[in-house]
C-alpha cells in the first residue's frame, strides 16, 4: 500500500467513526482505499444521501483536528470473535447486536494470518492496516457520492450503502483533484453519449445492453473499417459465428465451469424444461446435474474462441496452411452484477474485435510481435498515447487455470520475451492471466483517471490440447498448433467510451457522425448550399444542409454544441466566387476557401485518418 492509499484507508476509518457518532446502530462491513479515494460499506435504516454529507464531514473535521492516533492491536481469533459478538467491532462501544459483517470477515481470514484491530479514540475496527500515525495527517478530504453495493459483490447477500470519498495530504492537492473531477464530468461518456445521441441504455431492453443510435453506429462502422483494412494487410480472414453455442462446446474449452460466475445461466430446450418441471426438479438439483455434465443445453457465448477453434478443426490442416488468422467482430455476453454496470465501460453484451491465430511453435515469436505491433498502431492512431501495458501471469490459486505447469511456464516465458522485444514498457502482475494462458493487456485512463483494459494479446498452449487440435507437419506427423488470442480494441463499447472522453465528443473528421454542416446566410442561398452539399456527398462525406429558420449565430452555436467538425457558411459572395467560408468546432473561423480546395482538404484529412 503506497502512502496515499494508506492515508485514504485511514480516512475511511474517520468516515466510519463519524457515521457511528451520528447513527450508533450502523453495521459496518469493509472500508478500503480504492483508485481515486476510499469508501465504507454500511448497513443502516436511514438512507444516507448527499444532503447528509455536511454533517458527516463536520464530524470528520473534528476527528481530524483531534489528531487521534491509530493504534494497532494484535488479538487472538477467539478474542476478536468475542468482541464481534458483543457488537464491539466496527463500533464505538459494546452493542446489543453482534457485529455480523465483522464476524463474517473474521471467518474468512486464513488460520495462519494474525488477527489485527485498529483503534482511533473509541472506534475499534477489524483491519489488517496499515494506517497513518494519526488522523491529523489527513489535510484535505471530501465525500463525493453514495451508491448501493451487495456485500462481497454477491447479489445473494444484503445490499449495503457505499459512501465514497477522497483524501489527500494537502488541501491544494484536494482542490486540484476536485477541479479535475468537475472537468471530467463534462467529458463523461454517459453525459456526452446522451447529448450527442450516440447510444442509449434502455431499462426495458435490459441493464448493461446498450442500443447504438444512428450517430454512434457510424463511429462503430468507421472503427471497424479502419481495423478491417489493417487486418487484410496482415493476412487475416473474416468469419462470423452465432451468439449462442452448445454447452458441451464451452465445457470442452473450460469456459464452463471456469468462467461460470461471469456467464448468463445455460439455455435449456423446451422439452427438457417441461420434463424437469414434471419431475419437480429443484434449481439446486438442476444446477448439480449441469455441473456434472448430465444435462446439455446452450450458452450465450462469453468468448468467441471456441467457435473459431471449431472452424480451424473443420478440415485437415497442413504446416503449409499455417499461420491461419481468423478474425471476427463478435458479440459476447457476460453477467456483470447490476451494481458494477457503468455506461459503456462495464456492460453485459459487447462486441470484441476478436481474432485467433493458429500457428506452429516456430511462428509464435513473429506472430506475437505482429499482434503487439497492431495494438500499438491502433492506440497510437487514435491518440491514446498514455496507454500502459500489463503482462498478466498465472496466480497462486492454480485451481482457476487449465493446463500443466510446464505449458504455463513456456507460455509466460515466450510472451514475456515478445513483450520485451516489441519495445513496450510493461509491468508484470500475477493473477491477471486468462484461465488458459498469460496475456499482455493495454490499459488506458478514462476522464477521471480510472484504468480500463482495452487491447489484449494472449498466448495459449492449453485450448489446442483440450480440443485435440492438430496439423500435419513437414515430416508427415501430426503436430499440435499454438493459439494466439488478440483484440486491439478489446471491447468496442469500452473503447468507444474512452474515445468519447478522450476527444470530449469532438471526433476527428473520419469518425465524426456528421462531418460537415452547410449553413446558408438566408433562404436565397439554399440552392447554392444544396449544390455544395451534393458535391461533398458525391465524395461520400456525411453532410447536412441547415434549412432551419434561425439566425446565423444560432445555427453556428447549435453546430458547435453538436460538435460538427466543419461548418460552411454560404452567401452571395461565396456563391459568386464558388467559395465557402469555413469554420471549425474547435478553432473557429478559418476564412474563405475555394470549394475545390476545401474538398481536397477533406479528402486528404479523411484518407490519412488524421486526429
Amino acid at each position: 500500500m503506497n502512502p496515499l492509499e494508506k492515508l485514504r484507508h485511514s480516512a475511511a476509518h474517520v468516515l466510519a467513526t463519524a457515521i457511528l457518532e451520528i447513527w450508533p446502530e450502523a453495521q459496518l462491513a469493509a472500508g478500503p482505499p480504492v483508485e481515486g479515494g476510499f469508501y465504507y460499506d454500511v448497513e443502516l435504516d436511514h438512507r444516507i444521501s448527499p444532503e447528509d454529507f455536511p454533517l458527516i464531514e463536520e464530524k470528520m473535521r473534528r476527528i481530524i483536528a483531534e489528531r487521534q492516533p491509530f493504534k494497532r492491536i494484535e488479538v487472538s481469533r477467539e478474542e476478536a470473535r468475542e468482541l464481534a459478538l458483543k457488537g464491539r467491532l466496527g463500533a464505538l462501544s459494546e452493542r446489543a447486536t453482534p457485529s455480523r459483517y465483522k464476524l463474517d470477515i473474521l471467518e474468512s481470514i486464513p488460520e495462519d494470518e494474525p488477527i489485527t484491530l485498529y483503534q482511533n479514540d473509541h472506534f475499534i475496527d477489524l483491519c489488517a492496516g496499515p494506517h497513518v500515525e494519526d488522523t491529523g495527517l489527513i489535510k484535505g478530504f471530501k465525500l463525493t457520492h453514495v451508491s448501493s453495493a451487495y456485500y462481497k459483490g454477491d447479489e445473494k447477500n444484503p445490499q449495503l450503502q457505499r459512501i465514497y470519498g477522497t483524501a489527500f495530504y494537502s488541501e491544494k492537492e484536494l482542490e486540484a483533484y476536485l477541479k479535475q473531477l468537475e472537468a471530467a464530468k463534462q467529458r463523461d461518456h454517459r453525459k456526452l453519449g446522451k447529448e450527442l445521441e450516440l447510444f442509449l441504455i434502455d431499462e426495458e431492453v435490459g441493464p448493461g445492453l446498450p442500443l447504438w443510435l444512428p450517430k454512434g453506429a457510424i463511429i462503430r462502422a468507421e472503427l471497424q473499417a479502419f481495423l478491417t483494412e489493417e487486418l487484410q494487410r496482415r493476412g487475416y480472414q473474416l468469419v462470423h459465428t452465432p451468439h449462442i453455442g452448445s454447452l458441451d462446446l464451452f465445457r470442452i474449452s473450460g469456459h464452463y465451469p471456469y468462467y461460470r460466475d461471469s456467464q448468463f445461466p445455460p439455455i435449456l430446450e423446451p422439452a427438457e424444461l417441461k420434463e424437469f418441471e414434471q419431475k419437480q426438479m429443484s434449481c439446486a438439483e438442476l444446477a448439480n446435474r449441469l455441473e456434472k455434465g448430465e444435462v446439455d443445453g446452450y450458452l450465450l457465448k462469453p468468448m468467441n474462441c471456441p467457435m473459431h477453434i471449431r472452424i480451424f478443426a473443420s478440415k485437415p490442416r497442413s504446416y503449409r496452411d499455417l499461420p491461419i488468422r481468423l478474425a471476427e467482430f463478435g458479440t459476447v455476453y457476460r453477467f456483470e452484477k447490476s451494481g458494477e454496470l457503468s455506461g459503456l465501460t462495464r456492460v453485459r453484451g459487447f462486441t470484441q474485435d476478436d481474432a485467433h491465430i493458429f500457428c506452429m511453435e516456430s511462428q509464435v515469436e513473429a506472430e506475437l510481435l505482429s499482434c503487439l505491433e497492431l495494438v500499438k498502431v491502433v492506440v497510437e492512431k487514435l491518440g491514446l498515447t498514455d496507454a500502459k501495458a500489463r503482462l498478466g501471469l498465472r496466480g497462486e490459486d492454480k485451481e482457476k487455470y487449465v493446463g500443466s505447469a510446464e505449458s504455463w511456464q513456456k507460455a509466460e516465458r515466450d510472451l514475456r520475451k515478445a513483450a520485451e522485444d516489441s519495445g513496450i514498457n510493461f509491468v508484470e502482475e500475477p493473477g491477471e492471466a486468462a484461465f488458459y494462458g498469460p496475456k499482455v493487456d493495454f490499459l488506458v485512463k478514462d476522464a477521471i483517471g480510472r484504468l480500463w483494459q482495452l487491447g489484449t494479446v494472449q498466448l495459449d498452449y492449453n485450448l489446442p490440447l483440450r480440443f485435440s487440435l492438430s496439423y500435419v507437419g513437414e515430416d508427415g506427423d501430426k503436430k499440435r498448433p499454438v493459439i494466439i488470442h488478440r483484440a486491439p480494441f478489446g471491447s468496442m463499447e469500452r473503447f468507444l467510451a474512452i474515445l468519447i472522453e478522450h476527444f470530449e465528443g469532438h471526433f476527428p473528421l473520419w469518425l465524426a457522425p456528421e462531418q460537415v454542416r452547410v449553413i446558408p446566410l438566408s433562404d436565397a442561398f439554399v440552392p447554392y448550399g444544396q449544390r455544395v452539399t451534393e458535391l461533398l456527398q458525391q465524395h461520400k462525406f456525411r453532410v447536412t444542409l441547415d434549412r432551419k429558420n434561425e439566425t446565423l449565430g444560432a445555427k453556428i452555436r447549435i453546430a458547435q454544441l453538436e460538435k460538427v467538425p466543419y461548418m460552411l457558411i454560404v452567401g452571395k459572395k461565396e456563391e459568386q466566387m464558388k467559395r465557402v467560408s469555413v469554420r471549425t468546432a474547435r478553432k473557429g473561423n478559418l476564412g474563405e476557401m475555394e470549394l475545390e480546395a476545401f474538398l481536397s482538404l477533406l479528402l486528404t484529412e479523411y484518407k490519412e485518418r488524421r486526429i
